[in-house]
C-alpha cells in the first residue's frame, strides 16, 4: 500500500515516477526545477549536528604523510590515534599519480553531465551488473531521498570488461580502483601494526579482496536547507578511500578498537557547479567469500579483559542488512552487537 499524505501526496508514486525517468537528480536540474520535490525533503532533525561536531571538533581531520620524515613507529602511532579518535584521516604523499586523480574526477563529471539518453543504458537497481548508474540505491526504503546520483563499478577481484564501462570513464575507472586498492593495503598495514598485529594481518583477512568504486555527483540544489547530498551513515566496507574535489560538503557526524565514523554530505549550495567525489570501498570478496568475520581473537579475551562486542557474521549477511535498511541514520554494526542497547536509553 502506498502512503498518501496531505493534499493527496502519494510518495510511492512520486518515487516510481522519478525512478522511471532514469535521469536522476541531474535530470530534475536540467528540467529547471526550482523547488526540492517532496520525496527529497528531510525532516528538520536530520540537519542537527551532535554537540561535538557543532562546536567544531569534527573539523579537525588528522593528516597522515606517508613520505614524511616520521619514523615507521611514529607513523603507526599517528594512524592509531587518528583511527581511534576521529575515524577519518587525510593521506598525503601517497604516491598515487595526481594526474590520474584529477582525470578520474573530470571523467565522472563528464559522464554525469552528458545527455540523459547517454546514461539511461546504465541505469538500474540491484547488483546483477558490475557497472550500474542510479540515484539513491535505497530510494524506495529510505525515509527521504538524497540529492545525489551515483555510478557504481565493481573493480575487484574481477574488473568489468572495457565495453561494460561508459566511454567517459573507461580509461580511468579500473586504474583508479587498482591505485586505491594499493593505497588501502598500505594503510591496512599501518592499522595492523597499530593494533599490535603482524603487518599483513588485516590484508590476510581479506579486507581488500573486493573493491567497489562509487562515483557520486551532487548537482546544484535550489533549496539546500531542505535536503541532504548524503544522509547520516557509516560505510559498509573495511576501509574507504575517498577522493573528492575542492568544493567540500563532507561532514563527520560522530565517531570496538577503531571508530566506524558516521558522516554525511550536505546538499550542494552552488548555483552552477556540481560537487564530485569518488569512493573506493575496500572489503572482502562480496561474491565468493564465506569467511566468518568477528572480533579479532588476538584483541579479545574471555576472562573479562576485552570481551567481544559483536557476533561473527559473513560479508553477505552484513551487506544484506546494510542494503535492506539503507541510509537511515542507524549504524549498521549496532545490529550485530552481542548485547543490544536498551531502547529506553538510546
Amino acid at each position: 500500500m502506498s502512503a498518501t499524505g496531505v493534499g493527496g501526496y502519494d510518495r510511492q508514486r512520486e518515487l516510481q515516477a522519478f525512478d522511471d525517468t532514469k535521469a536522476g537528480v541531474k535530470g530534475l536540474v536540467d528540467a529547471g526545477v526550482t523547488a526540492v520535490p517532496a520525496i527529497f525533503r528531510h525532516p528538520p532533525d536530520s540537519f542537527a549536528l551532535p554537540q561535538a561536531a557543532a562546536d567544531g571538533d569534527g573539523d579537525a581531520i588528522p593528516v597522515i604523510d606517508l613520505a614524511g620524515s616520521a619514523s615507521r613507529e611514529e607513523l603507526v602511532r599517528r594512524v592509531k590515534a587518528a583511527a581511534e579518535t576521529v575515524g577519518f584521516f587525510q593521506v598525503v604523499n601517497h604516491g598515487v599519480d595526481g594526474a590520474l586523480l584529477a582525470e578520474t574526477l573530470a571523467a565522472v563529471r563528464r559522464f554525469n553531465e552528458a545527455p540523459a539518453e547517454a546514461k539511461r543504458a546504465y541505469y538500474g537497481r540491484g547488483n546483477a551488473r558490475k557497472v550500474r548508474f542510479s540515484s539513491n540505491f535505497d530510494l524506495f526504503r529510505s525515509p527521504a531521498a538524497n540529492w545525489r546520483d551515483t555510478l557504481f563499478c565493481d573493480v575487484a577481484p574481477e574488473p568489468p570488461r572495457p565495453e561494460e564501462l561508459p566511454e567517459a570513464v573507461r580509461h580511468v575507472m579500473v586504474e583508479f580502483g587498482d591505485a586505491a586498492r594499493e593505497l588501502a593495503e598500505r594503510v591496512l598495514e599501518l592499522l595492523s601494526e597499530s593494533l599490535g598485529l603482524a603487518r599483513d594481518h588485516l590484508k590476510d583477512m581479506g579486507c581488500v579482496e573486493g573493491v567497489g568504486v562509487a562515483s557520486n555527483y551532487y548537482p546544484p540544489c535550489p533549496e539546500p536547507h531542505l535536503t541532504l547530498g548524503t544522509s547520516r551513515h557509516t560505510d559498509a566496507s573495511a576501509l574507504t578511500v575517498l577522493l573528492q574535489d575542492d568544493m567540500g560538503g563532507l561532514q563527520l557526524v560522530s565517531n570496538g578498537k577503531f571508530r566506524s565514523v558516521e558522516h554525511r554530505v550536505v546538499a550542494n549550495k552552488s548555483r552552477d557547479t556540481a560537487r564530485v567525489s569518488v569512493a573506493a570501498f575496500c572489503s572482502a570478496d562480496v561474491i565468493k567469500s564465506t569467511r566468518l568475520y568477528g572480533p579479532i581473537r588476538e584483541l579479545t579475551s574471555s576472562d573479562g579483559g576485552e570481551p567481544p562486542l559483536y557476533r561473527s557474521i559473513t560479508i553477505h549477511e552484513y551487506l544484506a542488512h546494510f542494503l535492506n535498511k539503507g541510509l537511515d541514520g542507524r549504524p549498521t554494526l549496532d545490529h550485530f552487537l552481542l548485547q543490544q542497547p536498551d531502547p529506553a536509553t538510546v
